[in-house]
């Protein structure tokens, strides 16, 4: 499909050195495991350096980093998530599977992310959590946050997907919650080939029971004589409170965790080189009123996305035209969760977001990736302005 676009809305983020590309031809050559191996142990370290933190474990997604998240919480069906409902569908299902009832947050319009106000509202005697989702590589008002559900004796859990780089007062994103997930799909700013995420986890509890969590119940015995007796490894129930939890396979292979270990020393350049160009974008068409953009020249923003709000209910003409007329394929992302089938089914249809409402039936989402050629954002800024004159 995305032959018939000038400029598509790829699925892929960024581009792979060949230092990159050598180190995982290497591995597939050479290496004597292909998991669970020195490369995760490496891509392991390498995140706890960069956001500061004592645990930090490399999952086969950021899905399956929100589900043992979820897992962590022991959740009942008397227990409340508060989750905004403008964001992809993974950061709330985890939570429904494990019996807990979501709680929609509405986004503050101007930012396009919940902040304390929001969130506050939503909050109850049966609440046990708040999910704060850094949409679009915005990182939330987190210093309010997290004094709100410290008050609130909340577990807070920051979906940093979109936004791994980003700062806030000091702290990169990730730092401020009790539980946090990175994404390393294959439109993020870096990518572990495609698929892989990351859990960060604060409580050493926690951070003593992931591995099992994540690979397959195994543990090793205690005071074992001979590495094969009475076998190669043991599994058990991981085990939090006096509760059981069911162990999964979210194991990340080592090409995948060797790219992440390289990459991850450019996530500053990346983002840097795309805020640059989303600040110089939205500078240029400042005064065309027609488009909102949230304009922020500083690492809180990332711009993993660059999306605007279109005024005047134009917003399907404005997409239309640039796509059949200039051959860019703009998009509209998040539709509220609320809205979809599988949450209605679950009775979780109703919810009080005027503000997602109202950005999601007005959004656009330019195509923007690091990759991008200069000319290629010459011509979908000359597009945008010729498109906008026209509606």
């Amino acid at each position: 499909m995305s032959s018939s676009f000038k400029i598509p809305f790829k699925g892929r983020g960024h581009s792979y050195s060949q230092e990159e590309i050598d180190l995982v031809v290497e591995i597939m050559s050479d290496s004597d495991t292909l998991t669970q191996g020195k490369y995760l142990q490496l891509f392991e370290q390498k995140y706890r350096e960069f956001l500061g933190v004592d645990h930090a474990f490399a999952m086969s997604s950021a899905t399956s980093a929100l589900e043992i998240a979820a897992q962590l919480l022991i959740l009942s069906d008397e227990d409340e998530v508060i989750i905004p409902s403008h964001t992809y569908t993974s950061s709330a299902y985890p939570f429904v599977k494990k019996g807990a009832k979501i709680v929609w947050a509405d986004i503050d319009f101007e930012s396009r992310v919940v902040n304390a106000k929001t969130i506050e509202s939503k909050i109850t005697n049966k609440t046990r959590a708040v999910v704060v989702v850094h949409l679009y590589g915005y990182i939330a008002d987190m210093p309010e946050i997290r004094q709100l559900c410290t008050d609130n004796d909340l577990i807070l859990i920051e979906d940093c997907a979109q936004s791994l780089g980003t700062s806030l007062g000091g702290k990169r994103a990730g730092t401020y919650g009790d539980l946090s997930i990175f994404s390393h799909h294959s439109q993020k700013n870096i990518s572990t080939l495609g698929e892989g995420g990351v859990l960060v986890v604060k409580n050493p509890k926690f951070a003593e029971i992931v591995p099992m969590l994540r690979h397959n119940g195994h543990l090793g015995y205690q005071d074992q004589e001979y590495y094969w007796k009475p076998a190669m490894s043991n599994v058990d129930y991981p085990k939090i409170n006096g509760n059981y939890i069911e162990p999964n396979n979210y194991c990340l292979g080592e090409p995948q965790c060797a790219v992440g270990s390289m990459i991850i020393d450019r996530v500053d350049s990346v983002n840097s080189l795309k805020r640059s160009r989303a600040i110089q974008f939205i500078d240029d068409l400042a005064k065309f009123q027609q488009l909102i953009f949230h304009r922020v020249d500083n690492e809180r923003h990332n711009y993993q996305h660059l999306v605007a709000f279109v005024q005047n209910d134009k917003r399907d003409q404005f997409i239309k035209k640039m796509f059949l007329d200039k051959g860019i394929q703009c998009v509209v992302q998040y539709y509220p969760l609320h809205r979809y089938p599988y949450y209605i089914k679950h009775d979780l249809g109703e919810a009080d977001c005027p503000n997602t409402e109202l950005f999601f039936d007005s959004m656009v989402s330019f195509p923007f990736y690091e990759t991008m050629k200069d000319y290629e954002i010459e011509y979908m800024l000359e597009s945008t302005i010729s498109t906008l004159k026209s509606i």
